[in-house]
């Protein structure tokens, strides 16, 4: 299968590319396809012509959105639309990947596909308008929702912990903040078992069960081995830019009721991540 990756030097995009070797993958940077340039992608994707399109690529900087509403709007929707417009003609599906902060958190347990989004932030809104202009234009399109990311390629929570840690003797963090950390490299996974079903529609994919960012920070100093003290604080103590949803955990009832769910627990695969982390230091 021929697959064309936007963003593929990405968080995300990375893993994409390098789950999916055995298949014929077409790594695409901004500079090779900017989605906020329709003719660029369009012509790049029409003379490539590849079975599937995967859009990794948008403007995640969660705070910088606020103050950034163009760039925010013009990459995470005009972007998606434009990648699906492409996809679609060049006879390709679309794989968009969205994110949790679509919902505004005061739901009591886990969102599902079917709950009605309703964003607290710009980078949120600009989301979900990508979620709606994708399906528009594309009808052969997947849309996966995942949360808090984290892999080897980019900035992210774990990476931020451990480097704290090596500075400071306590660290604070948020404990009125839920959701679900989710590797990479198993949205990867994910992404390449449900491409095959022609499934098309709108999926939850994160890792199994929930936790505050404090939980999440406790976890990765345990299994980095670290004497560093872990304080648990209230998000008013450090207010941000953008609010965040005090609950966003994710429910994959999607892809469970067609048997597709392969997203491990996120206790398993952050501790996989840190021990191969805490290997490579050693060599």
């Amino acid at each position: 299968m021929r697959v064309l990756v936007l963003g593929s030097n990405g968080q995300l995009g990375s893993e994409i590319c390098r789950v999916m070797q055995e298949d014929d993958i077409i790594p695409a940077r901004r500079c090779d396809a900017d989605i906020t340039q329709l003719s660029q992608v369009v012509q790049f994707a029409c003379h490539l012509r590849p079975d599937v399109i995967i859009n990794a690529a948008g403007y995640t900087d969660v705070d910088r959105c606020e103050s950034g509403r163009e760039r925010a709007f013009l990459d995470n929707a005009i972007g998606a639309r434009n990648a699906a417009i492409a996809s679609y003609k060049a006879g390709a599906e679309l794989i968009h990947v969205s994110t949790d902060y679509v919902f505004d958190g005061n739901k009591d347990g886990p969102y599902i596909e079917c709950d009605l989004p309703q964003p607290l932030n710009i980078y949120g809104w600009s989301k979900l308008l990508g979620e709606r202009m994708a399906m528009e234009q594309n009808p052969n399109t997947f849309i996966l929702r995942t949360a808090w990311l984290y892999g080897s390629v980019g900035r992210n929570f774990p990476k931020s912990i451990l480097a704290l840690a090596q500075e400071k003797d306590e660290i604070s963090v948020v404990n009125d903040q839920w959701g679900t950390p989710s590797y990479a490299g198993d949205v990867a996974r994910q992404i390449k078992l449900l491409m095959d079903t022609k499934s098309y529609g709108l999926y939850h994919c994160t890792s199994q069960g929930g936790c505050s960012w404090y939980d999440y920070a406790r976890e990765i100093i345990r299994l980095a081995g670290l004497q560093v003290r872990v304080v648990p604080v209230a998000s008013s103590d450090y207010p941000r830019p953008a609010r965040r949803p005090a609950n966003s955990v994710l429910d994959n009832l999607m892809l469970r009721a067609q048997g597709l769910d392969v997203m491990p627990d996120w206790k398993d695969s952050l501790a996989q991540h840190i021990g191969e982390i805490m290997e490579s230091l050693k060599k």
